[in-house]
């Protein structure tokens, strides 16, 4: 069974080892497939493994030999999954993997923008506190979480991760979800988005990406937020209008964003994100944990045992 993985680099850049997948069949990695290189690069493939490279309908009738196609990711959009049904090939995702370490991101960008540790540790670094009068000073606004209203829009996996950390930090949680509100954990209050956008200190936007999330955070729903507000989003890029955001810290209608995502990755030199003040985002690097790798490479290779053994779990396209 020949292994094909399109771009491995984001996955393992060498720290991780591919043995898990090696055991199951004869596997090529490139570290990334170009546009002119993909039909070189998965031809003969019977099994194709991709992070976001994309595999369109036409290039999947290019592959006669394809049986199955596996997402390194959570998130499959860079497949024709209904043209990959249409042709009887499974597509399977990684579900959870990233779970902890996004919920941690959340709070990492949350923790930057309210305490500042690294502006404070360079400041010290040029001297500052070994030249200050005073025993400690203080050039930023600092706020403390407890009592604190957090908002988080979609209540998966990583929403409710996301909820639990909020909660033991004695904030108040209020979520936008299709849960009940008799389903919801002790402490979540179930809201609706204009009621988090109106009333919360933080919002934390964990939903997928749908044609109704597409551009959630826009110039109306961002002009509902209280001054001072903070936007988090370790989602998808698209889910908030890029430009309207920047609007907005520009104008200080918002208090800061923290984002580990972009609307398209990497960004244009000219995003206007990339400038705006109180604007603290990271390269896509919350699911890129050592552990949380670790867990994507073991359920990637149970997805393809199962495959094999005839009953394909985690599949997207049924």
């Amino acid at each position: 069974m020949k292994i094909v993985v399109l771009d491995g680099y984001g996955l393992n850049p060498g720290d991780l080892s591919w043995e898990p997948i090696e055991a199951i069949g004869d596997l090529t990695v490139y570290p990334r497939t170009g546009d002119e290189e993909f039909d070189d690069h998965a031809a003969n493939a019977d099994i194709l493994l991709t992070n976001k490279t994309v595999i369109t309908d036409e290039r999947i009738s290019r592959l006669p030999k394809l049986k199955y196609i596996g997402v390194l990711a959570t998130g499959y959009n860079v497949v024709d999954t209904e043209a990959a049904r249409k042709r009887g090939i499974p597509v399977c995702n990684i579900p959870a993997y990233s779970t902890p370490s996004v919920a941690q991101m959340v709070f990492a960008l949350l923790l930057t923008i309210t305490n500042r540790v690294e502006h404070y540790a360079n400041e010290n670094r040029q001297g500052r506190w070994s030249r200050n009068p005073d025993f400690c000073y203080w050039d930023t606004p600092l706020m403390e979480l407890a009592g604190k209203k957090m908002g988080i829009v979609g209540l998966g996996h990583t929403g409710m991760a996301t909820a639990r950390i909020a909660l033991a930090f004695g904030m108040k949680v209020y979520a936008l979800t299709s849960k009940s509100p008799k389903r919801l954990r002790t402490g979540i209050h179930k809201a609706t988005l204009e009621e988090l956008f109106s009333t919360c200190d933080i919002v934390s936007l964990n939903c997928p990406l749908t044609p109704d999330t597409r551009h959630l955070a826009n110039h109306h729903t961002l002009a509902l937020m209280k001054p001072g507000s903070i936007l988090i989003n370790t989602g998808r890029g698209p889910l908030v209008d890029e430009r309207a955001v920047a609007a907005a810290l520009t104008s200080h209608i918002l208090g800061a964003y923290g984002a580990d995502v972009m609307d398209t990755e990497p960004p244009a030199a000219d995003n206007p994100l990339l400038k705006a003040p109180n604007a603290y985002l990271t390269p896509h690097i919350a699911w890129a944990t050592r552990e949380a790798r670790l867990r994507l490479m073991d359920i990637c290779a149970d997805n393809l045992r199962a495959f094999l053994k005839g009953n394909p779990i985690n599949v997207v396209n049924p």
